[in-house]
């Protein structure tokens, strides 16, 4: 699939889980926004060049999919593209693997506005921008 990239890798530790001794759903929401951000720098769009024209992505949808369990000392790995990239929004895909067993533990799907961080309204994704998020766009599929 052409626009997946690795975004996240990281190790469940004890500050992760909850009191039944799984990851808390905070943290993974943590992580999968984390990978988000990873992928924005990934794919060339700087904090300088947001900066430049006072822009940030914000959040407007998430659904993510709790799919299997991860407990202290469980490797983990992200992988995230661009679902659809439309005039002001893109829509990321994000899958969360086990990474020694490569089993899915959680699949995100996050919608995200491009935003004038002055004027506090959506933007239009500037062309530079755009150029950057296309190479990593995966589809539907």
């Amino acid at each position: 699939m052409g626009g997946w990239i690795e975004t996240h890798r990281s190790m469940v530790t004890a500050w992760d889980c909850d009191h039944q001794g799984h990851m808390n759903a905070v943290q993974y929401y943590a992580k999968f926004d984390m990978a988000g951000w990873h992928m924005i720098q990934r794919s060339g769009v700087t904090r300088e060049r947001l900066e430049a024209d006072n822009l940030g992505f914000v959040d407007v949808r998430v659904e993510i999919d709790f799919v299997d369990e991860l407990v202290v000392n469980d490797p983990l790995v992200i992988e995230s593209g661009v679902e659809k990239l439309g005039n002001s929004s893109v829509t990321f895909r994000s899958t969360m693997r086990h990474a020694t067993t490569g089993a899915v533990t959680a699949r995100l799907r996050c919608t995200t506005l491009c935003f004038d961080l002055a004027e506090r309204v959506k933007k239009t994704i500037p062309d530079d921008i755009r150029a950057h998020l296309e190479p990593l766009v995966i589809g539907d599929g």
